[in-house]
């Protein structure tokens, strides 16, 4: 029967031996690659694909096919838990290989729904100010806003992956078609300063009109960060809306806060200023009435409650500017809860509340900020991860059985040697 061949198939201990040569292979090529694309690339490409197809290894293209991570791990679990299944004896001598392999199997469970689930975002606070939402580091989202009264809004969002040059968006909630003329996955603003000789403007209307933009080369490292661009023309029932640039570089706080630092220290704060009100000046359509907001903005996702930074505090050792501690000091209110208290953030001290965390990330404070006389502020890395708990249940059961089966033979043996 077909069945049998499959089963010796699934619990061979040849297949666990293969996956795990592919998991070493892929592990080292994998590796290899950060040098080229970057952490977060490689990690995509090769880790989080069933199938590869082409390595780009130093500079070389190499026409090889590989199983990818998901595919590797998948059959390890099906071939761990058919083997588990398949030779299971309960009894006191295999109890503590049946704890190991069950160790095991959690972790690579554990390991695909962290994959799958886990996020990581920021909330960026000046004292005084309270957040509803944190932001992806990375992924942007075409965002139109449609004010409706009474403190409400209702926000259309277009995901990053659809944003393609030549490409009309597909969407059905809006009384107008986008067609996205280019886009750019980095890119990089300046100023249409007077009295220079600058080209036309990108588009017709809006930013384009004070400041250009224009490609870059994508970075990889995990310190920097693309900032996409794209120009597009849109379409109402009347005709035309015009063309129109919308930038990372203005809906981002954090790079236009850069942005507004880099223009500070060229031009002084006084001329920074009037520029960054250009650049961040809200872009706005005007369809049967209706006035929509538009930007490209990084993803957001709402937080079930509203934190407040009260106090950002920075302290350095006496004498240095070799940071002693940087903690902010916020207020949590939850209206489901109804909880309303104060919590201090800090190094190894982070916050956890409704399976979300909130570490210490970034701080512009102290002496830091009175220098550059700015209000004091703070950066808070958010992570979701549901399964945060598996991989230190998986280790303790791994390592429970291991102790078990030794400790096991060990009384075996000592009890052998004493009969004899």
């Amino acid at each position: 029967m077909a069945i049998k061949p499959a089963i010796r198939f699934f619990t061979s201990l040849r297949l666990t031996v293969t996956l795990l040569a592919f998991a070493i292979i892929l592990v080292f090529i994998g590796t290899l690659a950060q040098v080229d694309e970057g952490l977060y690339n490689a990690q995509a490409r090769y880790f989080r694909q069933w199938l590869i197809v082409g390595l780009d290894l130093l500079g070389h293209r190499i026409p090889l096919v590989l199983p990818g991570g998901y595919l590797i791990g998948t059959l390890l679990l099906v071939n761990l838990v058919a083997a588990h299944l398949y030779r299971f004896q309960l009894s006191a001598k295999k109890i503590g290989i049946q704890l190991a392999h069950a160790g095991i199997i959690l972790l690579l469970v554990g390991q695909l729904a962290t994959d799958m689930l886990a996020r990581e975002s920021q909330v960026r606070m000046t004292e005084g100010q309270t957040a509803l939402y944190s932001e992806s580091s990375r992924d942007y989202e075409l965002a139109f806003t449609l004010p409706l009264g009474n403190r409400t809004e209702k926000v259309v969002t277009i995901p990053q992956k659809l944003l393609r040059p030549d490409a009309d968006v597909p969407q059905n909630q809006l009384p107008f078609s986008i067609h996205i003329l280019k886009y750019w996955k980095n890119s990089g603003a300046s100023f249409r300063a007077p009295m220079m000789q600058n080209g036309p403007p990108l588009a017709t209307n809006g930013v384009a009109l004070n400041f250009d933009f224009g490609p870059e080369p994508e970075v990889k490292t995990m310190d920097d960060k693309n900032v996409p661009t794209l120009v597009m023309e849109m379409d109402g029932p009347a005709g035309t809306l015009g063309t129109w640039v919308v930038s990372g570089w203005s809906g981002d706080a954090g790079m236009a806060d850069e942005l507004r630092q880099d223009y500070a220290r060229q031009l002084g704060p006084q001329m920074a200023g009037p520029i960054m009100a250009d650049l961040l000046k809200p872009q706005e359509i005007t369809v049967n009435g209706q006035r929509y907001r538009f930007e490209l903005r990084p993803v957001r996702y709402m937080l079930p409650f509203a934190i407040t930074l009260l106090k950002a505090t920075h302290t350095v050792y006496a004498g240095t500017d070799i940071p002693k501690d940087f903690r902010s000091r916020v207020r949590l209110q939850n209206p489901v809860t109804g909880e309303d208290r104060p919590v201090e953030i800090y190094m190894n001290a982070p916050l956890r509340e409704d399976g979300l965390t909130f570490y210490q990330y970034q701080m512009t404070a102290g002496d830091m900020a009175v220098q550059a006389g700015e209000t004091p502020s703070s950066v808070l890395q958010v992570v979701h991860n549901p399964s945060w708990l598996t991989p230190y249940v998986g280790c303790g059961m791994v390592a429970m059985g291991l102790l078990v089966q030794f400790t096991y033979h060990l009384a075996g043996f000592l009890t052998r040697r004493k009969v004899s």
